[in-house]
């Protein structure tokens, strides 16, 4: 898989700004994008560049991914729980033995910044990725989270969370690139209430496809905590 250096790859954040004002009809097109992320319609439309040169090939230019190849990014469950922490180092580092690369010698700090300011222009009411992270740690029965993870889980994830890997719709949420950026918290919620329009489905409640309890939800936590892989 090859990905292409943006051309604004060596602008700071001022400097994407001014190479982009050109751009800045995109407030026209998108004018909740500064509101819902707070950030400069230019800002936004810098990432949005970038987005498209870098991440569409697995994501898809409509930002929705592809089931099997990469996970879409504006499901609003995500922007929802992520909080920028969670993106920034997802997008510097990469995600090893995966497809998703590290993207710190393509992207500046502040171009980072950028494409998240993007995605996060797709967004339909606050983050709260910060409070979510800071959720006590998941204290679960590891062997009751293996045997609701084997029942439930496996089928699209992989036995031990290895994702596409095993052929399945999820992704890799038992290796160190996910497990190292994402808090308790973060999957704690994931597992709650799922991804709309995704085939991660939400598991509590009538609705979910199994009503899982705070307990197993937070063993389940603890199995992928204790099978971390690289």
């Amino acid at each position: 898989m090859t990905f292409r250096l943006s051309a604004l790859a060596g602008l700071t954040a001022a400097g994407i700004v001014l190479a982009l004002s050109a751009t800045s009809g995109y407030a026209a097109e998108h004018p909740k994008a500064a509101k819902s992320t707070n950030a400069a319609p230019d800002i936004v439309a810098s990432g949005k560049a970038m987005f498209e040169e870098n991440c569409a090939p697995c994501h898809q230019v409509d930002t929705k991914g592809k089931p099997g190849t990469a996970p879409s990014l504006t499901n609003k469950e995500l922007l929802r729980f992520a909080s920028d922490r969670f993106f920034a180092e997802t997008i510097r580092d990469g995600r090893p033995d995966t497809p998703m690369p590290s993207f710190a010698d393509v992207l500046q700090p502040a171009q980072i910044k950028a494409v998240i300011a993007y995605l996060r222009s797709y967004a339909k009411e606050p983050s709260r990725g910060e409070q979510i992270d800071a959720e006590r740690p998941a204290k679960g029965d590891v062997l009751l989270g293996q045997e609701r993870f084997q029942q439930i889980c496996s089928s699209c994830h992989g036995s031990t969370g290895e994702g596409y890997e095993a052929g399945g719709s999820g992704t890799a949420i038992g290796r160190i690139g996910f497990l190292g950026k994402a808090s308790d918290g973060f999957i704690r919620a994931t597992i709650r209430e799922g991804r709309s329009n995704t085939p991660m489905h939400g598991f509590t409640g009538a609705a979910g496809l199994a009503n899982l309890s705070y307990e197993e939800i937070d063993g389940v936590i603890a199995y992928l905590r204790s099978t971390q892989r690289n």
